[in-house]
């Protein structure tokens, strides 16, 4: 039987064979797009009696008859895809059935251009067909194939094994996320079908353009074949890379017959090849989102080959399905690696909100056990005080005078409790000051032996009752005397941590105070014979509203205060605290302070100027620049003004509402200068304040001042005749 040259493929199937084509023609139906039909035997009967389908759209245009045999139940069967064959065909039909309407549908559609769909979708018939009869029939047999179809079979034979082996490269790919599993699988299996001696990947470095990188993965026939697995290439070798970079970037596939006449010119690459017993060579590339990632290497080593189209194509395809599983993995590890940090910070976070839950709960309980330790501290020289001055006063109302001694006796202990709650209440204010950063050094020279012997003599008293022995070691000299500093400050830390140790000192026990300098610090130490503190206790010495002894029956008074205010007011002057202790033994605290910096001359910027007062104009300078701040000062201090430096001018606008000056100068430099112009001009306490502003430029106009609240402007350099003028100008105002 010879086939027509319209018809691409003539078998004789089994009718198993022909129900599973049709069956398939079926749901080949449903995978064309635009508009399409779909015809057979049971929708318009032909006039020959054959079966037949009929699929017509701009996808795919196919024509399946299929004519029983007479000695058998086989069927002889013609695939067509030629558009004269299927429209001579419809016409048949039209004999019939002219006015169904499929058929008059089936007319427009051959009339329409074919999609770019119309080939691939043609493959798939031919390779399903294929499929279909290259496996025995359902009566045991094998196919019967007319001759006519086996140089198409060959072809297809080969395309199906490729697309299997692709398809089952892409499953195994799949099946793992591990970059490394799927390199292995790769060059494996892409080995295997292409029946290569070595097939590699060459990952290049990221981020250097020159084409350098190296050998990942390899795959070899047999151990005879050399390895070159992590092998990175000299950089004389591979020169021809970054020449072919771009051209592998967009997909070119290089294959290669004869290593020794391609790379003739190139001693090194060619020698590099024979070491490694290359004689061809095919290479595809592997780009991961457009950019050239590495590429796919297949070595013949022991002869020459002469690469296949298909070859080409299938390891190009591998390369790309490759690319897409790289790109996966690099996802799921940046996934994996976002989790990982996830996971930490969310561990971290947990360990942190438990940490200031724990330190919330524990501040709680020392505020509770700070207001009940105030509650004591407070109630107990009042209850003395009061008691005590009822008594006074209950007697002289009754005419039943007290003994003078008596009388002595309560009016001391009345002063003493009152001095007791004086200085609890100073503890507090100071600690209240100092912790909301309102707190300001007053330095002043003075003499450290003076310091010393006078806090001594402030305890010497209760020392005595405890029979505590004092002791003072200075070795300092004559001239070291003197140093700047907070005084009333420095004497405070030595007085906290003195009484902590003459409060902690049993009787007949001794309290030690050293003194010595350093270069510029220097340093005090306080030493006790007391109880000590426990080791795992130190850390919390220095914490506020804290005790050592949180019972209600401890032996020691006190709020909790005072060693906290004390590493408050070391820290103030940029000092440190250090304690040594042994239980039982006694501690000793060693404060470090460096020397402070003189005070100069002309008023520095504060809250507060110690030399202010109502006689004379007050004038508030907003400025940044030291030098242009001291000339103004000093200039206007000379002319009896009373003059208030600020730097900052964020926070200066409560600070003048409290001074409320006659004149406030401010540099146009300063940030926000003409919102804080706008706040004065609005606030009740500085709104009669005149506004002088400094300048760089005259380029300043009336109505601008006016608009910002300023009264008059400056220009610099600062003159000092004019700035006077100016001034006596706005204060006459």
């Amino acid at each position: 039987m010879n086939a027509s040259p319209a018809y691409v493929c003539c078998q004789v199937l089994s009718s198993t064979h022909l129900e599973q084509i049709r069956s398939w023609w079926g749901q080949l139906a449903i995978q064309v797009t635009g508009p399409r039909i779909s015809l057979s035997e049971r929708d318009i009967p032909p006039q020959t009696g054959e079966i037949y389908q009929l699929l017509l759209s701009t996808d795919l245009q196919a024509l399946l008859l299929a004519s029983p045999q007479a000695h058998n139940f086989d069927y002889e069967v013609r695939i067509s895809f030629e558009a004269n064959t299927i429209k001579s065909f419809l016409q048949g039909l039209a004999v019939k059935s002219l006015h169904h309407p499929k058929i008059q549908q089936g007319y427009q559609i051959l009339n329409l251009p074919p999609s770019i769909n119309v080939s691939s979708f043609q493959n798939k018939i031919l390779v399903k067909i294929l499929s279909i009869t290259s496996s025995p029939s359902a009566e045991g047999g094998c196919p019967r194939i007319f001759s006519v179809c086996q140089p198409v079979e060959a072809a297809l034979s080969q395309q199906i094994e490729q697309e299997r082996l692709l398809n089952q490269v892409i499953t195994q790919m799949r099946q793992s996320l591990e970059l490394p599993v799927i390199l292995e699988t790769v060059v494996r299996e892409a080995r295997e079908f292409l029946q290569v001696d070595r097939l590699l990947i060459y990952q290049f470095f990221p981020g250097i353009s020159e084409g350098k990188g190296k050998i990942t993965s390899e795959s070899r026939v047999s151990d005879q074949i050399n390895s070159v697995l992590n092998l990175t290439p000299e950089d004389d070798c591979f020169s021809y890379i970054p020449q072919y970079k771009e051209k592998y970037r967009q997909g070119l596939i290089l294959a290669v017959d004869d290593v020794d006449v391609n790379y003739s010119s190139s001693f090194c690459l060619s020698e590099f090849l024979r070491q490694h017993q290359v004689r061809s060579k095919l290479i595809a590339p592997i780009v991961v989102q457009e950019e050239l990632w590495g590429l796919l290497i297949a070595h013949q080593c022991g002869e020459k080959r002469q690469w296949l189209p298909q070859e080409k194509k299938f390891l190009g395809q591998i390369g790309e399905h490759l690319a897409i599983a790289i790109y996966q993995a690099q996802l799921y590890s940046q996934v994996q690696e976002q989790k990982d940090i996830f996971e930490r910070r969310v561990i971290e976070r947990t360990q942190e909100l438990q940490d200031t839950l724990m330190a919330a709960e524990a501040a709680n309980l020392c505020k509770s056990e700070f207001l009940n330790n105030m509650s004591h501290e407070l109630l107990t020289p009042l209850t003395c005080i009061i008691g005590l001055s009822s008594t006074l006063q209950k007697c002289s109302a009754t005419s039943n005078f007290l003994p003078p001694d008596k009388q002595k006796h309560y009016l001391k202990v009345i002063q003493d409790n009152g001095n007791k709650l004086l200085e609890l209440i100073n503890d507090l204010l100071n600690f209240s000051q100092i912790s909301a950063g309102k707190a300001v050094l007053d330095i002043k020279q003075f003499s450290l032996k003076y310091l010393c012997n006078h806090v001594l003599e402030i305890i010497k008293t209760e020392a005595e009752i405890k029979e505590i022995n004092l002791i003072l070691e200075m070795k300092i000299t004559e001239k070291e005397h003197y140093f700047y500093a907070d005084y009333d400050r420095v004497q405070q830390i030595l007085l906290y941590l003195l009484k902590n140790a003459l409060k902690f000192t049993p009787e007949q026990g001794a309290v030690t105070l050293r003194l010595w300098k350093e270069g510029s610090q220097v340093i005090f130490q306080v030493e006790d014979t007391g109880i000590g503190i426990p080791a795992q206790k130190i850390p919390l010495l220095f914490e506020k509203f804290t005790q050592l002894d949180g019972s209600r029956k401890r032996r020691y008074g006190g709020m909790g205060l005072g060693l906290a205010l004390t590493k408050q007011l070391v820290e103030l002057h940029r000092g440190t605290i250090e304690v040594e202790s042994c239980l039982d033994k006694g501690s000793i605290f060693t404060v470090r302070l460096p020397q402070q910096k003189p005070p100069k001359s002309q008023p520095q910027p504060s809250d507060h100027n110690p030399h202010f007062n109502q006689h004379h104009p007050t004038i508030v300078l907003i400025e940044s620049d030291e030098e242009i701040a001291n000339l103004i000062c000093e200039l206007l201090m000379v002319a009896h003004y009373q003059v208030i430096w600020l730097i900052d001018s964020v926070s200066a606008i409560k600070k003048i509402e409290i001074v409320q000056p006659s004149i406030i100068i401010v540099d146009r430099k300063m940030p926000d200068i003409y919102h804080l112009c706008h706040l004065l001009k609005k606030s009740r306490q500085t709104q009669a304040s005149k506004v002088l502003i400094l300048n760089d430029t005259p380029e300043i106009s009336v109505n601008f001042l006016g608009r910002h609240g300023i009264d008059d402007y400056l220009l610099k350099p600062i003159q000092p005749s004019l700035l006077l003028e100016k001034i006596r100008y706005l204060t006459a105002l």
